[in-house]
């Protein structure tokens, strides 16, 4: 049986542990939803403050120039890029994740409609199915449903993930996923789904929301023809941190993305009528940088760089591994007897930084929708996980997630964190009606 003791034992011998100073964590607070929204680093406010006292309030419009606010997409860009495995001059940070998949899907499917079009003899099938999992975060499948209605293509879900090789033909034109898995954790194999859809004429588009800044992401290596990615989760840029984007050198001029904005302009400030895209990834910006957002994410970045003499992404990744796996096996140990059940895999190299929970079907717990108490009671004991509903008619479970940040999360958290999940299913109560009054926010 684990013990606190050995948890602490573990604090003391890592090496990131100094890490956690760069952050400002509540006392008293076991935070593991740095998965939805990462904790503030201690360097932010005082940098935001700065922007806004000074660049903005002294220097006015001239710190567009003087303070290099226009180059902030680039600079934090490629501060970002070796974090997912893609060189400088080659990712963008701008406008959200949603907006940012809409861009890089929509000229995924205008290549597609253009190799067609080139064909020597008009195709017997037409590249024009968009493959993703049914269980993808709800924003990419909407934004894949809207462009699917606008190009005249279809969206194919997949339930399972080891049937998407199998999903993938001659009339599939995108293959679009989520790297980790929002309700599960599981992390795709890129290298080998890449390659798969690649061998059936198919282009990637890979959403790293739950992985940039989490664990090693090779882009370049493993194949992938488009990405995006979020800024507030394990990039630590604050509430509604602008996204980022890349596209593969071998694309990014080939195609116009559809939000031809001022910034994507070949020469913005020439202000003539007609839109001539940038050359290369600058054409894949629209309009005007959040400049105090765009601070704030820079020092967000910043506390991921400050890994790279501790180990850098590898050494994140091994110590992300080593948490859930405590995680996992301290569950195992204490909170039997409760029905409740691992919806994230067990085997390390097909996890992301997150454990999953779920309620057996035929459990008491989840005849009464419990996950939902039971985190919110969690939350009471001063111990933050979050709650994804499921959709029984897709069967999909409830899901109570609890994200590791290796850069402030200690193993005495985890330990800390599996001893109140066990007294609240111990103690039943999450069934208090204070504990299940839902807000605009689950």
């Amino acid at each position: 049986m684990t013990t606190r003791d050995h948890a602490l034992a573990l604090d003391a011998d890592d090496a990131l542990a100094p890490l956690r100073q760069l952050f400002q964590i509540p006392d008293g607070l076991v935070y593991l939803d740095g998965n939805s929204l990462g904790v503030l680093p201690r360097a932010t406010a005082a940098r935001v403050a700065q922007v806004v006292a000074q660049e903005w309030g002294q220097g006015l419009i001239g710190s567009w120039n003087d303070a290099g606010w226009m180059a902030l997409p680039q600079r934090i860009g490629d501060k970002i890029a070796p974090l997912v495995g893609v060189g400088p001059g080659e990712l963008v940070v701008a406008d959200s994740t949603s907006v940012n998949l809409f861009k890089v899907l929509s000229a995924a499917l205008a290549l597609q409609r253009e190799a067609d079009a080139a064909r020597p003899a008009a195709p017997t099938v037409v590249r024009n199915v968009v493959v993703s999992e049914r269980s993808n975060f709800p924003t990419d499948l909407y934004i894949a449903q809207s462009l699917c209605r606008q190009h005249g293509c279809s969206l194919q879900l997949v339930d399972r993930p080891e049937d998407i090789p199998a999903a993938l033909g001659p009339a599939t034109a995108v293959l679009m996923l989520t790297q980790v898995n929002y309700r599960t954790g599981r992390l795709h194999d890129m290298a080998r789904l890449s390659a798969a859809a690649h061998a059936a004429g198919a282009l990637t588009v890979w959403d790293l929301a739950h992985s940039a800044g989490a664990l090693p992401v090779a882009l370049a290596a493993d194949g992938a023809d488009f990405a995006v990615g979020c800024g507030y989760k394990y990039l630590n840029g604050g509430p509604g941190a602008p996204a980022f984007c890349w596209v593969h050198p071998q694309h990014v001029s080939r195609a116009w993305q559809p939000l031809a904005g001022l910034l994507g302009h070949a020469a913005p400030f020439a202000f003539t009528p007609g839109y001539q895209p940038a050359p290369g990834i600058h054409r894949y910006l629209c309009g005007t940088p959040p400049v105090l957002a765009m601070a704030a994410l820079d020092c967000g970045v910043d506390t991921l760089l400050a890994a790279q003499p501790l180990g850098g992404m590898a050494g994140i990744r091994a110590k992300s591994l080593a948490l859930t796996r405590l995680f996992i096996d301290l569950v195992g140990q204490r909170c039997g007897g409760h029905g409740l059940q691992f919806a994230s895999p067990d085997a390390d190299a097909e996890r992301g930084s997150q454990v999953s929970l779920a309620f057996a079907p035929d459990s008491a717990a989840a005849q009464h929708s419990a996950a939902f108490g039971v985190v919110q009671a969690l939350v009471a004991r001063r111990v933050v996980g979050d709650f994804r509903a499921g959709d029984a008619q897709d069967g999909l479970p409830d899901i109570l997630r609890f994200g590791v940040t290796p850069l402030y999360t200690r193993f005495a958290d985890v330990w800390d964190a599996v001893e109140q999940l066990r007294q609240v299913l111990a103690s039943g109560e999450w069934r208090e009606a204070r504990f299940n009054q839902r807000g605009v926010v689950t």
